[in-house]
């Protein structure tokens, strides 16, 4: 059986995949939704985890430990994927989070909650990796932009609806449940994985390049660590935040030199030699920066500003993640019909710091139905950038580094993404204590835009908290978030016209329809993009 055997063949001559395929695919999609809908509905339920537990002052480790994991991890799973074969290291990653989601229910104490995250992390950072490596070679490119669109369709409704479950969990049944969830969601995906899918094992002819991964895995953490740390934790020039600084940049100059003589390199820098994956990794790390950023100070405005309640903060965002959701699903189906995609990156390039520059101009007048218009334009734009940058870095390597392709995309989005939120809430903190100090003095600094030490975020009061405040200090406050988003979007806008200018080197290198020949596939597809 040759590498590009699926769990069923594509229809006849048309290169479509078959019934069987398609039900392998929803199984993928309940996977992805594992992934997205966990931390959408453990932080609506943390207030209480804390209340029962205790522990506040190590509440940010719960988010942290999982984040760190399911980065490090990332790559490591794309890798063995690639060497071993698909389906069981997917297998595998399942069986991991739905272990970690079991003991955190569990939890007795948050060092325990603490650790299973990061057990529950290290399994989600295969489930992502995994299911986009497996649609790559169940489905082929010129059919696989339908599907990449539904899978964004799937990634929006979890953010939207994540908030809403995990309320109703914690309000009915309790916090617990807000883990337990993903036994019946993994267990069906478990099921039709291991009935549906048939892949083809596979027997590497290297060893794994454990030093490879291990320096990998140090570079990662450390730099996350710094963005998670930098400026809350610890104050941006501290010793710890310099220090960690200095070996992430260590550890990534060692492994780029041992990925160079590695014989089965976790990371193959051949891939980088093709011009359109390198511009996707670019791309995606650039998106994640303001796509994070976007989502984290939105709902703040929101709240703070427009009077928005924060129950079900998931609805906050639909302005931006409908549009998101219709026009990654428009395009992956337009894609799929034509073969062509390049005008689709210069559309989003282009709309995404549109969109950006627009909402940098909300302000304590801006009306919610203006906000929502502006929100949606950004939308828009990340609908046609989500799943295609994916598709493009998988259409521009060999099937054998499908994995590696997968990994490399979806780690440079979420490490963009980790310095995205750090840099902006920096900027955020920062403005809003200027703007405090000038139009309430002392008192409005402590009564809501103090922090507790250096850069730190200010206090974030809700709508119901900000009604107590005394007027002033109430339209202070106002102002202050006002002028703190304006900066954040306006440093987001001017960042996303990178992603413009990398889309204009987009080459249109044509989606194979699935009539090629696995080895076909394998000697056209180095040249990709180049």
């Amino acid at each position: 059986m040759s590498a590009g055997t699926a769990a069923a063949p594509a229809e006849e001559g048309t290169g479509s995949p078959g019934p069987s395929v398609r039900m392998s695919v929803f199984a993928l999609m309940i996977a992805v939704m594992l992934a997205m809908l966990d931390n959408m509905i453990v932080g609506t339920a943390m207030p209480t985890i804390v209340g029962e537990l205790g522990g506040l002052e190590h509440l940010s480790w719960v988010v942290t430990a999982y984040t760190l994991t399911t980065a490090a991890s990332t790559p490591l799973w794309g890798k063995i994927g690639d060497m071993y074969g698909r389906k069981g290291v997917f297998l595998t990653s399942i069986v991991v989070f739905l272990a970690g989601s079991v003991a955190s229910g569990a939890a007795q104490s948050m060092d325990q909650l603490i650790g299973f995250r990061a057990l529950q992390g290290l399994g989600a950072g295969g489930l992502m990796v995994g299911a986009m490596a497996i649609m790559g070679e169940l489905v082929p490119p010129r059919e696989r932009g339908k599907y990449m669109g539904m899978m964004a369709g799937v990634m929006s409704l979890a953010m939207i609806g994540g908030p809403l479950v995990g309320g109703t969990l914690t309000d009915h049944l309790g916090w617990r449940w807000a883990f337990y969830i993903n036994v019946p969601l993994g267990g069906i995906a478990l099921l039709m994985v291991v009935t549906l899918l048939h892949l083809p094992g596979r027997r590497a002819q290297g060893s794994i390049d454990y030093a490879g991964a291990a320096l990998l895995t140090v570079g990662i953490t450390s730099a996350v660590l710094v963005t998670s740390w930098g400026g809350t934790e610890y104050d941006w020039s501290s010793p710890q935040i310099l220090g960690l600084s200095a070996l992430a940049v260590a550890s990534v100059v060692a492994f780029l030199v041992v990925e160079r003589r590695a014989a089965e390199p976790v990371l193959p820098l051949g891939v980088f030699r093709s011009r359109n994956f390198s511009l996707m990794t670019v791309i995606g790390f650039l998106l994640g920066f303001v796509m994070f950023g976007a989502m984290t100070f939105l709902p703040l405005y929101q709240q703070s500003v427009q009077g928005a309640s924060a129950t079900n903060s998931g609805l906050l965002l639909l302005p931006v993640l409908l549009p998101m959701m219709v026009v990654s699903v428009t395009t992956g189906r337009a894609t799929t019909r034509t073969g062509r995609y390049r005008a689709y990156p210069l559309m989003g390039g282009a709309l995404i710091p549109v969109g950006l520059f627009l909402l940098a101009q909300l302000d304590v007048g801006t009306s919610r139905v203006t906000s929502a218009l502006y929100m949606a334009v950004l939308g828009a734009g990340m609908g046609f950038l989500m799943q295609l940058t994916m598709l493009i870095a998988q259409n521009s390597v060999e099937l054998k580094d499908m994995g590696v392709a997968s990994s490399t995309t979806t780690l440079f989005r979420t490490i963009g993404g980790s310095f995205g939120v750090a840099l902006m809430g920096t900027l955020f903190a920062d403005r809003v204590r200027e703007t405090m100090a000038e139009r309430a003095g002392a008192a409005a600094k402590a009564a809501g835009g103090g922090s507790g030490g250096g850069s730190g975020t200010p206090a974030q009061l809700d709508a119901a908290s900000l009604a107590r405040l005394p007027a002033p200090v109430r339209e202070a406050y106002e102002y202050a978030v006002a002028d703190g988003t304006h900066l954040v979007f306006l440093t987001a806008a001017a960042t996303a016209l990178l992603i413009f200018v990398a889309t204009l080197f987009v080459k249109e290198v044509p989606l194979k329809d699935g009539s090629q020949t696995p080895q076909e596939e394998a000697a056209a597809e180095p040249v990709a993009g180049v």
